[in-house]
């Protein structure tokens, strides 16, 4: 294959890759979209193996291991449960940001198998520092991410969902950061390989990853989440440079730039500052108990009693959370709506941008279940009808529907949240009146037009389709 059409194809995977962003933007056409980036990938893949000088010996090598790759990574799709699909993105951030890593330590110990001489020029010699610590601060904060994502702090406090902080934290930060940047320079500068200054910067890069993530508490983990996703994009375009690859360049910016968009819009949804989720965000162990919880009374019934009011209802707008996925009900929430609309009631959903645990989390769980999309709404198109609402249903959800919000001195004080208070009925399932990720009470439970349904959610909505008959 020449020059040109090399060049030609990778133009061709470069709109798949941006048809793919665009098909992703929206719940109706992201299965489209991921064909587009399917099929953008397997075309830069085969131009790449298609590329003049690449011997036949080195293709076999390459798809044996693509081959023992992909076999590893259907194994483990096959096992993972929705609600562990946060976990797997950031396992697979992790895997870019290290493989952005090995290629720089590839191309410093042999620049001539990448087509680049030696000495390694400035220019590269910057390409590879930027992809490097890109790469590593990726790699260790991506297993941080994925600790506290998969509970582990009970087993080691750095995974705590809470914020691990301590004295003088961001000064550390800082000092590591300004310390690694000047060892960066030194390899910048350096007339030989630059091992020594290389090695250190890549070791502080991988101390200031995991650094960087365990002071972010458990509530800011979508935006973390999406955070990362752009380090890995930025890493792999670093690392394109250095391999003179437009292909790796050109995906590598989408990723980065779409994931940085992403963080920012996750940010607006929680009216915080970027800025403010690095270097610290708020957050207590999911599952702690909510202060003052046990002398507050609440109102609970059972399913039956839920039931009788969701039957006799003319509008109910579903609010799903995190426990919806714990419980996988999303089946049986979409059972219950279809009983509901049988009877005449107006039924929707409620989405809140950062509700579970990554960013479109419940959008990927109703259309896992088929539910229609002209029933699901997102906040912004929503909120404005609690107030006509007879009764909202919350299933698992805690912090996105919590008051305090709207209270000065709250920790989530101005983060915009679904306001079901205005609703004329409110009930709410939860297993317990254990705090959600934030670690904080919700007025919500307390008020006299609440009732709460305890109990699993799954085995809960079951109960309440069969009394709906």
């Amino acid at each position: 294959m020449s020059v040109n059409q090399v060049a030609l194809w990778y133009l061709v995977a470069s709109v798949c890759f941006i048809l793919a962003l665009k098909g992703l933007s929206h719940p109706e056409t992201a299965r489209r979209g991921n064909y587009f980036g399917m099929a953008g990938m397997a075309i830069a893949v085969l131009t790449t193996l298609s590329i003049p000088g690449v011997s036949w010996d080195r293709i076999g090598v390459i798809l044996g291991l693509m081959l023992l790759g992909g076999s590893i990574g259907a194994f483990v799709s096959q096992r993972v449960q929705m609600t562990q699909m946060p976990e797997l993105v950031a396992a697979m951030h992790s895997l870019v940001g290290m493989a952005a890593v090995l290629i720089a330590v590839a191309v410093v110990n042999n620049p001539h198998a990448f087509g680049i001489e030696e000495p390694l020029p400035m220019g590269n010699r910057l390409e590879l520092f930027i992809g490097t610590f890109v790469g590593a601060i990726t790699f260790s904060g991506s297993v941080i991410a994925f600790g506290k994502l998969a509970g582990l702090g009970k087993h080691f406090r750095l995974f705590s969902s809470a914020p691990v902080v301590f004295k003088g934290q961001h000064l550390v930060n800082l000092a590591l950061a300004v310390v690694m940047i000047g060892f960066g320079i030194a390899f910048f500068m350096a007339s030989d390989k630059g091992w020594t200054p290389f090695i250190i910067m890549t070791a502080i890069a991988f101390v200031l990853g995991f650094l960087i993530i365990i002071p972010i508490g458990g509530a800011d983990m979508p935006v973390v989440i999406s955070m990362l996703n752009s380090y890995s994009g930025w890493a792999a375009a670093g690392i394109g440079f250095s391999l003179n690859n437009p292909m790796l360049i050109i995906a590598g910016s989408l990723v980065g730039s779409s994931g940085a968009i992403l963080s920012y819009i996750m940010c607006r949804a929680m009216n915080r500052s970027f800025i403010s989720v690095i270097l610290g965000g708020f957050g207590a162990a999911e599952g702690t108990a909510a202060t003052g919880a046990e002398q507050k009374a609440v109102r609970s019934g059972s399913a039956e009693d839920a039931a009788f009011l969701l039957g006799n209802a003319e509008s109910v707008i579903i609010v799903p959370g995190y426990g919806l996925a714990v419980a996988r009900a999303q089946h049986a929430v979409k059972e219950l709506a279809q009983k509901l609309k049988e009877k005449g009631v107006s039924v929707k959903y409620a989405i809140h941008p950062v509700a579970g645990r990554m960013p479109g989390h419940m959008n990927v769980l109703l259309a896992e279940a088929d539910v229609p999309y002209d029933q699901v709404f997102e906040m912004d198109d929503i909120n404005s009808e609690f107030g006509n609402t007879d009764v909202a249903l919350v299933l698992g959800a805690n912090d996105v529907v919590n008051p305090l919000a709207h209270e000065k001195g709250s920790p989530i004080y101005g983060m915009p949240i679904l306001d079901v208070s205005k609703a004329r009925t409110v009930m709410v399932n939860k297993r317990s009146m254990a705090s959600g990720y934030a670690g904080l009470d919700n007025p919500l439970f307390y008020m006299d037009k609440t009732m709460m349904v305890f109990g699993d959610a799954k085995k809960v909505v079951e109960d309440m389709v069969k009394a709906l008959g």
